[in-house]
């Protein structure tokens, strides 16, 4: 797990990522930044049928994916990723300081 520092609380990003699944029942946001718990980020279904989820997050790289009806998704919209140990790819997100 990753420790925070004070420095790093102070420099903390707003980010909202996005997911279009207009036919989906339930999405969730899971990566590095929440060990991977696959209920801690539910998101918000908006009227166009995209997912938005905000969160606050210090500076670093961050991988994640969506789970989107139980299927795990890459980020469509952000061509950033890297390989897993399961052999597959996780979205990778860069914050600077």
């Amino acid at each position: 797990m990753k420790q925070i520092t004070q420095e790093q609380k102070t420099k903390r990003k707003k980010i909202t990522f996005s997911f279009n699944a207009s036919g989906a029942k339930e999405v969730i946001l899971a990566g590095d930044f929440n060990q991977w718990e696959s209920n801690k980020h539910k998101m918000k279904k908006n009227a166009d049928g995209s997912w938005t989820r905000t969160l606050i997050l210090p500076p670093g790289q961050y991988e994640y994916k969506f789970l989107v009806d139980g299927k795990w998704k890459e980020d469509p919209q952000n061509p950033l990723v890297c390989s897993n140990c399961f052999g597959s790819i996780n979205s990778v997100i860069n914050l600077p300081a």
